[in-house]
């Protein structure tokens, strides 16, 4: 694969994991935004989301130059399985997230929410960027126009179609088990052992996908029980 190749590859990449992560960041600024005006409520979002944006890509530039210390890739490669995994998993509905009242009190909900929420975007393009700082901020500036302005449209294609989740989560799961063969103190003996590099991947890949299905399968049984007693 030649070098602009990659570049869009793991440009395309990035923007896809941003936009399958971004369900949550949608909701916020959904929330954040419902008791305004119409017209304060665009304000809100488009302060909000730039403040978040600007935030966004300080931190995952921060990330980037963090996973070039010893140890770290690894860290983060296994945090992100545990993002890929809880992107199945979870059912949160964020009721806890306050409206504002005003337009900077929206604006400022905004911001310190999607900073709280925003660690697995964060660590997913830092690894997916591969340590390429315009690939960060290139893959930021695409998807987040098309989560505030289609964020709903997004969510409802989710719904339509679950194996989108499943194909995010697998990309996330390559991801991650990608940073962590990367770890200087094992690339080494993945490139000796190439197999066992695919081969790790691959089962990383597999037991994330199987172990959310049986969760989500978990909680719709124990769901489907409550409604029927």
């Amino acid at each position: 694969m030649d070098s602009v190749t990659e570049f869009l590859v793991n440009l395309i990449k990035i923007v896809f994991l941003d936009l399958i992560l971004a369900g949550d960041n949608a909701i916020v600024i959904g929330l954040a935004a419902r008791n305004l005006a119409p017209s304060t409520q665009k304000k809100a979002i488009f302060y909000g989301t730039g403040g978040a944006v600007l935030l966004r890509i300080i931190a995952t530039i921060v990330v980037v130059w963090l996973l070039k210390v010893p140890w770290l890739l690894a860290v983060g490669g296994i945090m992100l399985v545990w993002i890929a995994y809880k992107l199945l998993a979870d059912n949160d509905d964020h009721t806890d997230i306050k409206a504002g009242q005003t337009l900077w009190g929206a604006v400022r909900t905004i911001i310190v929410a999607d900073a709280a929420m925003g660690l697995d975007n964060v660590i997913a393009v830092a690894g997916a960027a591969e340590q390429n700082i315009i690939l960060v901020i290139l893959g930021l500036l695409i998807s987040v126009p098309i989560v505030v302005w289609g964020s709903t449209l997004f969510i409802k294609l989710i719904n339509k179609f679950p194996w989108i989740i499943y194909l995010g989560s697998a990309v996330l799961g390559y991801t991650a088990s990608n940073m962590i063969t990367e770890e200087k103190r094992f690339a080494p003996f993945f490139e000796q052992y190439p197999v066992l590099r695919v081969l790790f991947i691959v089962i990383v890949v597999i037991a994330i996908l199987a172990l959310g299905y049986l969760k989500r399968a978990s909680m719709k049984k124990r769901k489907d029980e409550h409604s029927y007693s």
